[in-house]
């Protein structure tokens, strides 16, 4: 099962969607793919505090600001398949994708995300992604950023179209977008 959660910055998005990583019950193993690549001191205090809000909930984290499917050599191989994977956050990894050493084009990073996220939901039981909402403020960009908030935008629109589960989450308030009849 793949659950997509979006939300703007601060909306909540990230507490609900270890909410229902916690609530999943089925599986043996629950990994934390953090994505955030650490620039400064700004950056370093938000991951210690995600990881602080992780603390005691059982999660395995595996620091993956890139490749995603890199992730895969980190987790048990025998009981992938019986586990649950929160990857946090699909924009940091564009953003990671894109800008690495050399910027990239949007449709190379479009493509290998997709692609990767292709894999690693056929080798999980449940996939939880959390992605941001990044075209609500109506302000117009540099050519790079804006190349960048249409990769973000097409990935989204493919794994919301692949997804069993959307929701969005706006001021810590969870709506259902999509719900698969049939699926839990």
């Amino acid at each position: 099962m793949v659950t997509l959660v979006l939300g703007g910055s601060g909306s909540g998005k990230s507490a609900i969607a270890e909410s229902m990583l916690e609530e999943i019950k089925d599986v043996e193993v629950k990994y934390y793919l953090a994505t955030m690549q650490v620039y400064d001191e700004d950056a370093q205090r938000k991951v210690n505090r995600h990881r602080e809000l992780r603390r005691g909930k059982g999660f395995r984290t595996i620091e993956q600001p890139r490749d995603i499917l890199q992730a895969l050599d980190q987790m048990d191989p025998s009981r992938l398949g019986e586990s649950a994977v929160l990857l946090e956050c699909m924009s940091n990894l564009a953003a990671n994708e894109m800008f690495g050493k050399d910027v990239r084009p949007a449709d190379e990073v479009v493509r290998n995300i997709v692609q990767g996220i292709r894999i690693l939901r056929n080798r999980v039981r449940h996939l939880i992604i959390v992605s941001n909402n990044v075209f609500e403020d109506g302000v117009r960009y540099d050519p790079a950023t804006t190349a960048y908030m249409d990769a973000l935008g097409k990935i989204n629109c493919v794994l919301a179209s692949e997804s069993d589960e959307v929701t969005e989450v706006v001021a810590g308030i969870p709506v259902i977008l999509k719900k698969e009849r049939g699926k839990k």
